[in-house]
């Protein structure tokens, strides 16, 4: 065992033998950081304000995400600082729902945020200075735990109620998890009856738990929307130019992913590998289109690693063993991801230059999320073992938001991409990219080759001015 295992087993000792009064530390055979080993310990139920006494200044904070974003708890984790004029304390995560209280100005000083992917509710303390964004691939984000470049001293999460094994659920939220909870001093657990149980990775059980805290209140909820137009268009290309039958999907949150799923429904055998799925898959998995039984890689399950929807997919997935949770470095393992057959990756970005530069970061020099998993997904489709995997950039052609100096909505294709804009996807990475007006196949093409091939699924309006732009970067005029 290595010495920094011995001295995290230790101090977690001395943590265990407090709560429960015992002498002596545990030993490797009666303590694991594996949070699915049994321990013969139990967690003691107190309220969050009782659970947060724990945090002190200096600390580090883990905090789980999404829809299981355990909001009571973060609430008096606040109030507990700024009474106790608490300092530097570090609050690590993905992506969280609801609002994030520690992030407000009151809160400079006593908390400091720090994002691996930007949330809605992150975005104004990240931009103001008050808050870090990590750049960093998904698949990466638990090895930042498993290797101690992060040290966790708490780590609070929502979980189900423990079964009558003793076995809770981490739910909707698998991604990096497990990796924080290992390496955690302290584990505080928000248990919610409405968090469904999950499977494969999401499995804890409740002596690992050193406070649990009852709160039982629904999942934020993200209702499905039809698809616009535009949207629809989209997702009429993807699916009748670059889906085939049998082919794996990776495909994330949002209207476009949603198009294409609704456009699907003559496809056979289609499997689920991503990191998030929606809504629209429900329908497919009932009426036969997904059946994942072609996948080399977990043949007949859907994988994946968070979730976020409304309520029918929350009971979709509770109970349901047709859903594998995974940690962010299995679903985003490029290796593993490539060898998915005909592995179709689509994710959507901001704006795209004529090059084939994928800017999803940001908004010129205004952070807007992340890294994600897009890069992992881009290159596994990519490096398919058998040279069917499909890479796909997929967005509107236009803002209808802004406007552009001739008062026309702004183009998403664009000569060059704006100063301080965070490119994700580089022009070598970029394989498909798809609007409502076409398919752009860039790979092994030129400049002048994927210029053209650009502009022509750019919105008429904006194509001749597209050409002369690219004329003055290129020295010579897009063609095929």
């Amino acid at each position: 065992m290595s010495v920094s295992a011995v001295n995290r087993i230790g101090l977690r000792a001395k943590i265990w033998n407090s709560l429960t009064g015992r002498v002596g530390p545990k030993t490797y055979f009666t303590y694991t950081p594996e949070v699915s080993q049994v321990l013969d310990r139990e967690p003691k139920w107190v309220s969050a304000d009782e659970a947060v006494q724990c945090i002190k200044s200096d600390n580090t904070i883990f905090v789980s995400g999404a829809a299981t974003t355990p909001i009571e708890i973060l609430r008096s984790m606040t109030d507990h600082g700024k009474q106790k004029q608490l300092k530097n304390i570090r609050v690590c995560s993905i992506h969280t729902e609801f609002e994030s209280p520690y992030s407000t100005p009151e809160c400079e000083g006593i908390f400091r945020p720090m994002a691996f992917f930007i949330s809605s509710n992150m975005r104004k303390c990240i931009n103001e200075g008050r808050g870090d964004a990590v750049p960093i691939f998904l698949h990466d984000i638990p090895y930042v735990f498993e290797r101690n470049v992060i040290p966790v001293d708490v780590s609070i999460i929502s979980v189900s109620p423990p079964d009558h094994h003793g076995f809770c659920s981490l739910g909707t939220s698998v991604d990096c998890i497990r990796s924080a909870l290992g390496k955690s001093k302290i584990i505080i657990a928000q248990v919610n009856k409405c968090i469904p149980r999950t499977f494969g990775e999401a499995i804890i059980h409740q002596s690992h738990i050193d406070y649990a805290v009852r709160c039982d209140r629904e999942l934020p909820a993200h209702e499905h929307k039809d698809p616009n137009p535009t949207e629809t268009a989209i997702g009429k290309h993807i699916a009748d130019n670059l889906v085939e039958d049998g082919a794996t999907l990776q495909m994330g949150i949002g209207a476009i992913p949603d198009a294409t799923l609704t456009c699907l429904k003559d496809h056979k055998d289609l499997g689920i590998h991503s990191e998030m799925f929606s809504l629209g898959v429900i329908d497919l998995v009932k009426s036969g289109v997904i059946t994942n039984h072609n996948k080399t890689f977990d043949k007949g399950l859907i994988v994946t690693s968070f979730l976020m929807g409304n309520k029918k997919l929350y009971d979709f997935v509770d109970n349901n063993p047709l859903i594998c949770m995974r940690q962010v470095s299995y679903t985003n393992n490029v290796h593993i991801i490539s060898q998915q057959p005909k592995m179709t990756a689509i994710n959507s970005c901001i704006e795209v230059d004529l090059t084939g530069q994928i800017v999803s970061g940001s908004i010129g020099y205004r952070l807007y999320s992340g890294y994600g998993g897009q890069v992992d997904f881009i290159r596994g489709a990519a490096e398919g073992f058998d040279g069917k995997g499909k890479p796909i950039i997929a967005l509107g052609s236009v803002n209808p938001k802004t406007k552009d100096a001739r008062g026309l909505p702004s183009s998403k294709i664009v000569p060059k991409i704006q100063e301080g804009a965070t490119v994700v996807t580089t022009s070598a990475h970029a394989h498909y990219v798809v609007t409502e007006f076409g398919v752009a196949s860039l790979f092994g093409k030129s400049l002048r080759q994927r210029a053209h091939a650009l502009i022509n699924i750019a919105h008429p309006d904006h194509r001749e001015w597209l050409e002369k732009e690219a004329f003055n970067r290129l020295k010579v005029m897009p063609s095929a």
